[in-house]
């Protein structure tokens, strides 16, 4: 999520166990320790580009490391902020632990994929409930934080939570009806899918993309569930074949293992981009939800050295345009 959503949560979680008297030192605590987990965006090579993408969401994000990660930021907030605000170190280490605690899980409640499990498992968990990036579940959770800091009452915080889990709930449902429409259009289309993920488009979850993998294909719809139901068709690629599409690449090179740990990090879902020959698309995300131009890819180069790694691109091209066609799928019957 982004981070003043990780703060908000971050801080009403605090909150709520807090008292009355502590209820803003609990904020600013949780606020801090809540976006905490994301430092590891600071781990990063100029020699090796993924490596970023290995380390995000591992480590800090899991469940293992929660003890540790409130104990590292309440010794360095304690000094700061808690000592002159009254708090013995237990309280900060509660508050900053509280804090921290609510960071990966709500990660894993978006498409991204988070390490809960590490260093016991690799698996990614993503749940597809929640965008990350949606103002009707940040702006309520927000209003709640800041209220029970001026009014010096918990209880808004916990609605606040309440507000949350329950969003979480409409998003869990509303990602089962975009499945269901899935199925039902890929069955229309005579395909028997491999597998089938909802994703919610950016900042709603009221319009989703649908991804489905069949033997040679994968095929990226948009759907809006449950009020006034629709199909956004869209369309399909092939997946990767490494011999079919980039025959000149050498199985032992360092692109070659470079496309193994995108394919890792992409959990399967990459396609040769059809119009940029030697770049390798994350087909899972687009700008808009019925397209399968990526938001990010790697860019291989045929006359690279045994050694040399493939290029990252972000790709943000035509935003305007995307963000006028998303509200369209969100607001017309």
């Amino acid at each position: 999520m982004d981070p003043l959503t990780q703060g908000a949560l971050g801080a009403a979680l605090p909150q709520s166990a807090s008292s009355s008297k502590q209820v803003g030192s609990a904020a600013l605590l949780g606020f801090l320790a809540g976006m905490a987990a994301d430092l590891d965006v600071l781990i990063r090579s100029s020699e090796d580009p993924l490596l970023f993408l290995e380390y995000h969401r591992q480590f800090t994000h899991a469940l293992v490391f929660i003890p540790i990660g409130g104990a590292l930021c309440a010794l360095v907030l304690h000094a700061l902020l808690g000592r002159r605000r009254g708090l013995g170190f237990r309280e900060t280490w509660l508050f900053c632990t509280l804090g921290y605690a609510t960071h990966a899980l709500l990660d894993a409640c978006t498409t991204y994929g988070t390490m809960l499990l590490w260093p016991f498992s690799e698996q990614r968990f993503a749940w597809n409930t929640i965008s990350i990036i949606d103002p009707l579940f940040t702006l309520p959770l927000l209003l709640a934080v800041v209220l029970a800091v001026r009014l010096k009452r918990p209880q808004i915080a916990r609605l606040g939570l309440l507000w949350a889990v329950c969003y979480m709930g409409l998003g869990l449902v509303q990602r089962d009806a975009a499945e269901e429409m899935g199925r039902a259009l890929a069955a229309e289309r005579g395909h028997a899918p491999l597998r089938l993920e909802a994703k919610p488009s950016f900042a709603n979850i009221l319009v989703w993309k649908v991804v489905y993998e069949t033997n040679d294909r994968f095929h990226v719809d948009a759907v809006r569930a449950s009020l006034w139901p629709r199909v956004f068709p869209g369309d399909s690629v092939p997946k990767l074949d490494i011999d079919r599409d980039l025959p000149w690449l050498d199985r032992n090179s360092q692109q070659a293992q470079d496309i193994e740990r995108f394919r890792w990090f992409s959990n399967g879902y990459i396609a040769r981009d059809p119009i940029y020959t030697n770049r390798i698309m994350d087909i899972r995300y687009s700008l808009l939800p019925n397209d399968i131009s990526p938001l990010w890819s790697i860019e291989l180069q045929p006359d690279a050295g045994r050694r040399d790694h493939v290029r990252y691109r972000t790709h943000r091209d035509a935003e305007a345009n995307s963000a006028a066609t998303l509200w369209q799928m969100l607001t017309r019957r």
